[in-house]
């Protein structure tokens, strides 16, 4: 491998890449194909982290992908959510007052709760139980716990499944309590899909994708690889500047690309590590999106979402991915991805100031 393309993959062989997307790409397929909720993403995912436990090691090699390449499918996210940035949005995000008050009680709750469940019934260290509690910030989660002298794989686990556990989760449950497929697994498209895309518009998301982008890291907004894409897009579209939509298939192939690195990432822990930290991911995921179908049952009708829109907003996964879920369940992923920002930034604020209790 020559040096140019070991920096471009990441030292992930090239045909080990390739056939890890494959593999994803069959195993999503095929989840649509059946009609689980969110399939290409939950079958890519799937397929890929069975195949590393089943030990599939193709010329010698774990499956993996450069995860930096999910990045450039990324901002295709933010657009989309963008583009349903109606006229009159900053009206509508008046009424969010209220959810964006609960989530600040919300994510220090949640991060208590964590801790007391990681640390007494779990036996973990304090560090590793203290940033694995976290609530969102995956990246700073990781960089602030090594610094505090956690257990890296135990701590990499847990952020992980909480991410993991709550994409699976919330569709399958959406599904049963409607009592049939819904988003992508019903068939659906994403709602205001520009079927007919000319130069013109594929510039104008293209623009509009690294313009976000490239702004948002320069301002160090939190995930600014969705963040700016979204709010650069939800500008133009609200003020009329173009009414270009990323196709459908964009978002699907968006999904296929996050699964199969989501499914590449779980690869390499042992099954005593994966058992047990898949117990105690499933009790914290459990507890917050208990607390979060609570929150909802009270404040719904005062933001005027539906319970679900208010559940999603509130449910500790990634930010990426639970826009996607947005988009695919037809909720207000302008609602969701809002408050999933406003969580990443209360998450990081409430775990560094709460460090100086930690080392005590």
């Amino acid at each position: 491998m020559t040096p140019f393309l070991a920096r471009l993959t990441a030292g992930v062989p090239l045909r080990v890449a390739l056939l890890t997307y494959a593999l994803g790409g069959v195993g999503g397929l095929l989840a649509r194909w059946i009609g689980l909720p969110l399939g290409v993403l939950l079958g890519a995912m799937v397929s890929v982290t069975a195949l590393s436990a089943l030990g599939f090691r193709p010329w010698g090699h774990g499956l993996a992908v450069p995860q930096k390449w999910r990045n450039l499918l990324v901002p295709v996210i933010g657009v989309a959510i963008g583009a349903s940035f109606p006229a009159d949005f900053v009206a509508q995000a008046q009424h969010w007052w209220v959810t964006m008050a609960a989530l600040v009680l919300f994510v220090p709750t949640a991060q208590f709760l964590g801790y007391q469940l990681y640390a007494r019934v779990g036996g973990l260290t304090p560090a590793t139980a203290y940033y694995a509690a976290m609530p969102g910030g995956f990246i700073e989660s990781l960089e602030m716990g090594e610094r505090a002298g956690a257990e890296m794989p135990m701590l990499i686990m847990l952020q992980f499944l909480r991410l993991i556990l709550t994409i699976v989760a919330i569709p399958i449950a959406f599904s049963l309590i409607e009592g049939h497929a819904v988003g992508s697994a019903a068939g659906l498209s994403i709602a205001g899909t520009h079927p007919d895309l000319t130069a013109r518009h594929i510039a104008e998301l293209a623009g509009l994708a690294l313009g976000g982008w490239f702004l948002a890291s320069r301002l160090n907004f939190p995930a600014a690889v969705l963040s700016g894409p979204l709010l650069l897009s939800g500008l133009a579209h609200a003020t009329g500047l173009t009414q270009a939509v990323p196709p459908g298939w964009a978002v699907l192939v968006t999904q296929w690309v996050i699964g199969t690195s989501l499914g590449a990432r779980l690869s390499g822990f042992t099954r005593g590590q994966a058992g047990r930290a898949l117990t105690l991911a499933a009790l914290n995921v459990g507890a917050m999106l208990g607390v979060a179908t609570l929150i909802a049952l009270f404040l719904a009708p005062r933001v005027d979402e539906p319970m679900s829109a208010v559940v999603l907003a509130f449910a500790p996964g990634g930010v990426s991915e639970m826009s996607l879920v947005a988009l695919s369940l037809h909720l207000s992923a302008v609602f969701v991805t809002m408050h999933h920002l406003a969580r990443i930034i209360l998450a990081v604020l409430v775990s560094r100031a709460g460090q100086r209790f930690l080392r005590r």
